[in-house]
């Protein structure tokens, strides 16, 4: 669905990305890992067009989108949920939510009530709160409205850059439930974090990006093995055998 070859991407004069290379499979969720300052964000902005590449190729579905405009992009089928989710606090979670849906031209009343209800569905406090302003929801429940914000355009690809930065822990596993019942209704998922750990115990693959480099490339259930990540990215301490059988015993968040 999505492939990127050899991006170099700039600030100025600092290279951001230096000749990144990814790919993103149909109904697949594809990990982006790094530390700060890795180049996460960067290739998030260069996909979608806010950044242009100095050189490098960008596919989508077959077509060259490498130098078009964001909104171009947006209508070709990729939504970006921004980091912090950057929702829009003076409007309602309704108003908020039919935004995601303006780039669907053409689409019915009946259609986007039907994603609506998809929306709740996954996430039943954005009903309860739908006449809410935004600013008096919580940061959980401004990250979930930026998810169901992103999927009311009904995406073909999702980039979601770090959709659990700041959540306390039984959020962090109520999102990442969601970002997996996303992918499992069908969804294909491009994901940047930082919690490695989590976003590979529901990813099919996995990128790792170091100062703007591809560093390592692989199954998610390899890089939970990999000692390079295990020292760098998982913990000194973490615990790799626990990782795995909670990839393949629990529910809600075990891959297909």
């Amino acid at each position: 669905m999505l492939r990127i070859e050899g991006i170099e991407t700039w600030y100025g004069a600092i290279q951001a990305l230096k000749g990144v290379s990814l790919d993103v499979n149909q109904g697949e969720i594809v990990a982006l890992l790094g530390a700060n300052g890795a180049g996460k964000s960067t290739t998030i902005k260069t996909i979608m067009g806010v950044l242009k590449p100095a050189k490098g190729k960008i596919e989508f579905l077959g077509q060259d989108i490498a130098r078009r405009e964001p909104e171009d992009i947006a209508e070709m089928g990729i939504a970006c949920i921004p980091e912090g989710g950057r929702i829009f606090p003076g409007l309602t979670v309704m108003y908020n939510l039919m935004l995601g849906a303006t780039v669907r031209k053409g689409a019915s009343k009946a259609d986007i009530q039907k994603d609506l209800d998809r929306v709740y569905a996954l996430f039943p406090i954005l009903k309860d709160f739908r006449s809410r302003l935004g600013w008096q929801l919580s940061g959980g429940q401004q990250q979930m409205l930026a998810i169901g914000r992103g999927l009311m355009s009904k995406p073909k690809l999702l980039l979601m850059d770090e959709p659990s930065l700041g959540l306390a822990p039984v959020l962090v596993q109520e999102v990442f439930k969601a970002i997996k019942e996303i992918r499992d209704a069908g969804a294909t998922i491009l994901l940047v974090e930082q919690n490695a750990r989590m976003a590979l115990l529901i990813a099919n693959r996995g990128f790792v990006l170091e100062t703007g480099k591809v560093v390592l490339a692989d199954t998610a259930e390899n890089l939970l093995n990999n000692e390079q990540m295990k020292a760098h990215y998982l913990g000194a301490h973490a615990h790799i055998k626990e990782a795995r059988q909670q990839r393949r015993a629990e529910p809600g968040i075990a891959p297909a």
